[in-house]
């Protein structure tokens, strides 16, 4: 018998609520690094996304069947390439990893100033 191992090409993630670094669950809070700024939160009915002066840290709950979280902790400088894209009412940030990995975050329910705060995070990600 052949196994065959595979790696995740593309993880895709779907936020549509913004929140602030008070709002955010507690687990969130705890894998921030003290030299790090939250800049923004975003929110979806089950996972997180928090974005910092240094780092992404994506949580992925799965609570339908069995509960599990994974976090994807990136920091910016392992991210190679990325794009923003803006469609009316929708954002998708894009990124491609050193490693060849790529995310996908969807953003919905977006309006002028909600994307005026992804470009802001955008900048901050590519500043370097």
């Amino acid at each position: 018998m052949a196994y065959i191992k595979f790696k995740e090409l593309t993880k895709y993630f779907d936020f549509k609520v913004e929140t602030e670094p008070k709002d955010l669950p507690w687990y969130a809070l705890e894998y921030i690094y003290d030299d790090e700024n939250i800049i923004l939160g975003y929110k979806n009915s089950k996972d997180y996304v928090v974005f910092t002066t240094k780092r992404m840290y994506l949580f992925d709950r799965d609570v339908a069947g069995i509960y599990y979280k994974k976090i994807h902790v990136i920091p910016y400088h392992s991210i190679s390439s990325g794009a923003i894209n803006f469609k009316p009412g929708k954002a998708d940030l894009l990124f491609s990893m050193d490693s060849g990995y790529q995310i996908h975050i969807k953003f919905i329910n977006m309006n002028h100033d909600k994307k005026e705060n992804l470009k802001k995070i955008y900048k901050v990600i590519f500043s370097e």
